[in-house]
Protein backbone atom coordinates (compact mmCIF):
# COMPACT_ATOMS: atom_id res chain seq x y z
CA UNK A 1 0.00 0.00 0.00
CA UNK A 2 2.98 2.44 0.81
CA UNK A 3 4.51 1.61 -2.39
CA UNK A 4 1.16 2.45 -4.14
CA UNK A 5 1.08 5.55 -2.74
CA UNK A 6 4.32 6.45 -3.06
CA UNK A 7 3.98 5.86 -6.76
CA UNK A 8 0.88 7.39 -7.41
CA UNK A 9 2.35 10.89 -5.45
CA UNK A 10 5.06 11.35 -7.75
CA UNK A 11 3.53 11.00 -10.49
CA UNK A 12 0.60 13.28 -9.77
CA UNK A 13 2.67 15.89 -7.58
CA UNK A 14 4.73 17.11 -10.87
CA UNK A 15 1.89 17.58 -12.45
CA UNK A 16 0.01 19.32 -10.15
CA UNK A 17 2.90 21.79 -9.34
CA UNK A 18 3.53 22.52 -13.11
CA UNK A 19 -0.70 23.38 -12.87
CA UNK A 20 -0.13 25.88 -9.90
CA UNK A 21 3.33 27.50 -11.68
CA UNK A 22 1.70 27.81 -15.23
CA UNK A 23 -1.74 27.94 -15.77
CA UNK A 24 -3.11 31.54 -16.25
CA UNK A 25 -6.09 32.11 -14.07
CA UNK A 26 -8.96 30.83 -16.00
CA UNK A 27 -7.67 27.41 -17.01
CA UNK A 28 -6.13 26.89 -13.72
CA UNK A 29 -9.75 28.07 -12.37
CA UNK A 30 -11.02 25.09 -14.55
CA UNK A 31 -9.11 22.59 -14.18
CA UNK A 32 -9.44 22.55 -10.38
CA UNK A 33 -13.25 22.53 -11.31
CA UNK A 34 -12.37 19.21 -13.11
CA UNK A 35 -10.94 17.94 -10.36
CA UNK A 36 -13.76 18.88 -7.45
CA UNK A 37 -16.61 17.83 -9.32
CA UNK A 38 -14.81 13.94 -9.19
CA UNK A 39 -14.92 14.81 -5.83
CA UNK A 40 -18.11 15.88 -5.53
CA UNK A 41 -19.33 12.91 -7.43
CA UNK A 42 -17.83 10.61 -4.98
CA UNK A 43 -19.36 12.76 -1.81
CA UNK A 44 -22.48 12.82 -3.47
CA UNK A 45 -22.30 9.08 -2.89
CA UNK A 46 -21.02 9.50 0.48
CA UNK A 47 -24.50 11.01 0.93
CA UNK A 48 -26.42 8.27 0.07
CA UNK A 49 -28.04 10.13 -3.48
CA UNK A 50 -29.41 8.40 -6.16
CA UNK A 51 -27.84 8.31 -9.76
CA UNK A 52 -30.05 10.82 -11.01
CA UNK A 53 -29.80 12.82 -7.56
CA UNK A 54 -26.17 12.41 -8.15
CA UNK A 55 -26.10 14.00 -11.70
CA UNK A 56 -28.23 17.16 -10.05
CA UNK A 57 -25.91 17.34 -7.68
CA UNK A 58 -22.67 17.82 -9.49
CA UNK A 59 -24.68 19.90 -11.79
CA UNK A 60 -25.79 22.36 -8.57
CA UNK A 61 -21.90 21.97 -7.90
CA UNK A 62 -20.76 23.23 -11.46
CA UNK A 63 -23.29 26.03 -11.64
CA UNK A 64 -22.13 27.27 -8.04
CA UNK A 65 -18.51 27.26 -9.54
CA UNK A 66 -19.55 30.01 -12.44
CA UNK A 67 -21.23 31.85 -9.56
CA UNK A 68 -18.79 32.21 -7.38
CA UNK A 69 -16.21 33.01 -10.37
CA UNK A 70 -18.60 35.84 -11.32
CA UNK A 71 -19.58 37.46 -7.86
CA UNK A 72 -17.87 40.59 -6.24
CA UNK A 73 -14.59 40.29 -4.22
CA UNK A 74 -16.23 41.33 -1.23
CA UNK A 75 -19.60 38.23 -1.56
CA UNK A 76 -16.34 35.72 -2.48
CA UNK A 77 -14.75 36.28 1.17
CA UNK A 78 -18.32 35.95 2.70
CA UNK A 79 -18.69 32.92 1.26
CA UNK A 80 -15.66 31.77 3.00
CA UNK A 81 -16.26 33.79 5.57
CA UNK A 82 -19.53 31.52 6.17
CA UNK A 83 -17.13 28.23 5.29
CA UNK A 84 -14.42 28.97 8.03
CA UNK A 85 -17.39 29.18 10.64
CA UNK A 86 -19.11 25.85 9.15
CA UNK A 87 -15.66 24.48 9.66
CA UNK A 88 -15.48 25.01 12.91
CA UNK A 89 -19.13 23.38 13.82
CA UNK A 90 -17.65 20.37 11.38
CA UNK A 91 -14.80 19.80 14.56
CA UNK A 92 -17.41 19.81 16.85
CA UNK A 93 -19.06 17.30 14.92
CA UNK A 94 -16.33 15.19 15.14
CA UNK A 95 -15.84 15.42 18.48
CA UNK A 96 -18.67 14.61 19.45
CA UNK A 97 -19.13 12.17 17.12
CA UNK A 98 -21.56 9.46 16.67
CA UNK A 99 -23.89 11.52 18.79
CA UNK A 100 -23.42 14.74 16.31
CA UNK A 101 -24.69 12.13 13.33
CA UNK A 102 -28.26 13.32 14.46
CA UNK A 103 -27.09 17.10 13.19
CA UNK A 104 -25.78 16.21 9.43
CA UNK A 105 -26.41 12.00 9.04
CA UNK A 106 -29.72 12.90 6.81
CA UNK A 107 -28.72 12.58 2.89
CA UNK A 108 -29.71 15.75 2.55
CA UNK A 109 -27.65 17.35 4.82
CA UNK A 110 -24.41 15.71 4.14
CA UNK A 111 -25.13 15.95 0.12
CA UNK A 112 -25.28 20.45 1.37
CA UNK A 113 -22.77 19.85 3.53
CA UNK A 114 -20.18 18.55 0.57
CA UNK A 115 -21.46 21.49 -1.05
CA UNK A 116 -20.19 24.27 0.96
CA UNK A 117 -16.86 22.44 1.47
CA UNK A 118 -15.94 21.67 -2.31
CA UNK A 119 -17.16 25.00 -3.62
CA UNK A 120 -15.71 27.17 -0.66
CA UNK A 121 -12.22 25.20 -1.77
CA UNK A 122 -12.62 25.90 -5.10
CA UNK A 123 -13.17 29.43 -4.56
CA UNK A 124 -10.04 29.21 -2.58
CA UNK A 125 -7.92 28.54 -4.54
CA UNK A 126 -9.45 30.67 -7.64
CA UNK A 127 -8.50 33.75 -5.22
CA UNK A 128 -5.37 31.78 -3.97
CA UNK A 129 -4.38 32.07 -7.48
CA UNK A 130 -5.50 35.31 -8.48
CA UNK A 131 -3.64 37.01 -5.12
CA UNK A 132 0.61 38.62 -5.54
CA UNK A 133 2.39 35.59 -5.21
CA UNK A 134 -0.03 32.86 -5.77
CA UNK A 135 1.13 30.02 -7.07
CA UNK A 136 3.73 30.58 -4.36
CA UNK A 137 1.01 30.76 -1.75
CA UNK A 138 -0.72 27.81 -3.31
CA UNK A 139 2.32 25.91 -3.33
CA UNK A 140 2.96 26.38 0.69
CA UNK A 141 -0.15 25.36 1.11
CA UNK A 142 0.73 22.35 -0.45
CA UNK A 143 3.70 21.39 1.13
CA UNK A 144 2.36 22.02 4.53
CA UNK A 145 -0.32 19.88 4.21
CA UNK A 146 1.52 17.06 2.99
CA UNK A 147 4.24 17.65 5.45
CA UNK A 148 1.80 17.11 7.76
CA UNK A 149 0.24 13.85 6.39
CA UNK A 150 3.72 12.56 6.27
CA UNK A 151 4.79 13.87 9.49
CA UNK A 152 2.01 12.61 11.44
CA UNK A 153 2.41 8.65 9.40
CA UNK A 154 5.80 8.47 10.32
CA UNK A 155 5.40 9.46 13.93
CA UNK A 156 2.45 7.72 14.52
CA UNK A 157 4.36 4.50 13.37
CA UNK A 158 6.77 4.59 15.71
CA UNK A 159 4.86 5.99 18.83
CA UNK A 160 1.42 5.97 18.33
CA UNK A 161 -0.26 4.43 20.74
CA UNK A 162 -2.51 6.70 22.11
CA UNK A 163 -5.85 6.70 20.11
CA UNK A 164 -6.96 10.53 18.60
CA UNK A 165 -10.21 9.85 17.69
CA UNK A 166 -10.97 6.22 18.00
CA UNK A 167 -15.13 6.69 17.27
CA UNK A 168 -13.69 8.21 13.78
CA UNK A 169 -10.97 6.75 12.78
CA UNK A 170 -8.69 4.18 14.94
CA UNK A 171 -5.81 4.72 13.14
CA UNK A 172 -5.28 7.86 14.44
CA UNK A 173 -2.74 8.88 17.39
CA UNK A 174 -1.87 11.60 19.16
CA UNK A 175 1.69 11.10 18.44
CA UNK A 176 1.08 11.39 14.93
CA UNK A 177 -0.68 14.40 15.32
CA UNK A 178 2.03 15.82 16.97
CA UNK A 179 4.41 14.87 14.65
CA UNK A 180 1.92 16.23 12.10
CA UNK A 181 1.99 19.41 13.94
CA UNK A 182 6.01 19.53 13.98
CA UNK A 183 6.41 18.86 10.26
CA UNK A 184 3.82 21.53 9.10
CA UNK A 185 5.34 24.21 11.73
CA UNK A 186 8.98 24.04 10.33
CA UNK A 187 8.03 23.73 6.69
CA UNK A 188 5.86 26.74 7.18
CA UNK A 189 8.91 28.73 8.41
CA UNK A 190 10.84 27.26 5.89
CA UNK A 191 8.89 27.42 2.70
CA UNK A 192 8.04 31.04 3.53
CA UNK A 193 11.08 32.24 3.62
CA UNK A 194 12.39 30.58 0.57
CA UNK A 195 9.53 31.66 -1.55
CA UNK A 196 9.61 34.82 -0.47
CA UNK A 197 6.68 35.06 1.76
CA UNK A 198 8.85 36.08 4.66
CA UNK A 199 11.69 38.42 4.17
CA UNK A 200 12.83 37.17 7.77
CA UNK A 201 13.27 40.56 8.52
CA UNK A 202 10.86 40.67 11.57
CA UNK A 203 10.23 38.03 14.55
CA UNK A 204 6.15 38.97 13.89
CA UNK A 205 6.50 37.31 10.42
CA UNK A 206 8.54 34.24 11.78
CA UNK A 207 5.66 34.30 14.55
CA UNK A 208 3.04 34.61 11.89
CA UNK A 209 3.86 31.64 9.56
CA UNK A 210 4.69 29.30 12.70
CA UNK A 211 1.08 29.91 13.63
CA UNK A 212 -0.05 29.54 9.85
CA UNK A 213 1.61 26.02 9.87
CA UNK A 214 -0.05 25.15 13.27
CA UNK A 215 -3.15 26.34 12.15
CA UNK A 216 -3.38 24.26 8.79
CA UNK A 217 -1.96 20.97 10.70
CA UNK A 218 -4.61 20.99 13.50
CA UNK A 219 -7.44 22.09 10.84
CA UNK A 220 -5.88 19.26 8.23
CA UNK A 221 -6.48 16.65 10.76
CA UNK A 222 -9.56 17.44 11.47
CA UNK A 223 -10.18 17.41 7.28
CA UNK A 224 -9.06 14.44 7.37
CA UNK A 225 -11.32 13.05 10.15
CA UNK A 226 -14.65 14.78 9.44
CA UNK A 227 -14.39 12.59 5.73
CA UNK A 228 -13.47 9.72 7.65
CA UNK A 229 -16.58 10.21 10.08
CA UNK A 230 -18.86 9.98 7.16
CA UNK A 231 -17.23 7.06 5.50
CA UNK A 232 -18.04 5.71 8.98
CA UNK A 233 -21.57 6.80 8.72
CA UNK A 234 -21.94 5.51 5.27
CA UNK A 235 -20.13 2.20 5.58
CA UNK A 236 -17.43 2.76 3.38
CA UNK A 237 -13.42 2.54 3.45
CA UNK A 238 -12.75 5.11 0.95
CA UNK A 239 -14.51 7.62 -1.10
CA UNK A 240 -13.64 5.99 -4.43
CA UNK A 241 -10.95 3.80 -6.45
CA UNK A 242 -9.71 6.04 -8.42
CA UNK A 243 -6.68 6.91 -7.24
CA UNK A 244 -3.96 3.56 -6.16
CA UNK A 245 -3.18 3.62 -2.91
CA UNK A 246 -4.80 6.10 -1.89
CA UNK A 247 -8.69 5.66 -2.64
CA UNK A 248 -10.99 8.30 -4.43
CA UNK A 249 -10.10 12.06 -5.20
CA UNK A 250 -11.82 13.27 -1.72
CA UNK A 251 -9.79 10.77 0.35
CA UNK A 252 -6.61 12.52 -1.31
CA UNK A 253 -7.90 15.86 -0.96
CA UNK A 254 -9.87 15.87 1.92
CA UNK A 255 -7.38 17.61 4.22
CA UNK A 256 -6.64 20.46 1.48
CA UNK A 257 -10.33 21.64 1.08
CA UNK A 258 -10.61 21.79 5.02
CA UNK A 259 -7.57 24.26 5.46
CA UNK A 260 -8.26 25.80 2.16
CA UNK A 261 -11.02 28.70 3.84
CA UNK A 262 -8.87 29.38 6.76
CA UNK A 263 -5.86 29.30 5.02
CA UNK A 264 -6.99 32.16 2.05
CA UNK A 265 -8.64 34.49 4.52
CA UNK A 266 -5.41 34.12 6.88
CA UNK A 267 -3.89 36.17 3.89
CA UNK A 268 -6.75 38.22 3.18
CA UNK A 269 -6.17 39.52 6.58
CA UNK A 270 -2.94 39.31 7.51
CA UNK A 271 -1.75 40.88 3.54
Amino acid sequence: MLKQRIITALILAPLVLAGIIYLPVLPFAILIALVMLIGAWEWADLSSLSPSSRNIFIAIVGAAFIACYLLAAGLQIGILSIAVVMWCLIIWWVITFPESQTYWGASGRRALLGAVIIVSAWLSLLLLKQASSGSEKIILLLFIVWGADIGAYFSGRAWGNSKLAPNVSPGKTWAGAYGGIAASVVIALLCSYLFGLNDGSSITDWLRFAFLGLLVAIVSVFGDLAESMIKRFRGVKDSGQLLPGHGGMMDRIDSLVATLPAYTMFFYFSG
